[in-house]
């Protein structure tokens, strides 16, 4: 199992906009994200800076890192696109963060 983590930002005001569209995440982008090996998914939000720090486990990085190919991937980053940070493809901006710690 792999562990990642990385960084997102948040458009000021729009947490419980995030929140509120993560509480009702698709069924089929819940089955993509197993499909692909997504496991243990989490993401944290820090409100006095906007940052979401994502963690999740994952069986193979070349299968996670083709997710965007996936059509509802794709409209789920465009969903999203007007309360986040993104790339010009609509994909979240994010930055891998590096684990310096982990206890089982």
């Amino acid at each position: 199992m792999i562990r990642k983590g990385a960084v997102m930002k948040l458009y000021p005001g729009k947490a419980e906009e995030y929140e509120r569209r993560h509480a009702m995440l698709w069924p089929e982008l819940i089955e993509a994200i197993r499909r692909d090996g997504g496991k243990n998914y989490t993401i944290f939000h820090d409100p006095e800076t906007n940052l979401l720090f994502e963690y999740i486990e994952i069986e193979d990085e070349a299968v996670w890192l083709a997710r965007g190919g996936d059509e509802i991937t794709k409209k789920w980053w465009d969903y999203m696109a007007d309360i986040m940070e993104t790339n010009p493809d609509n994909s979240p901006y994010s930055r891998p963060i590096n684990e310096v710690f982990h206890l089982d």
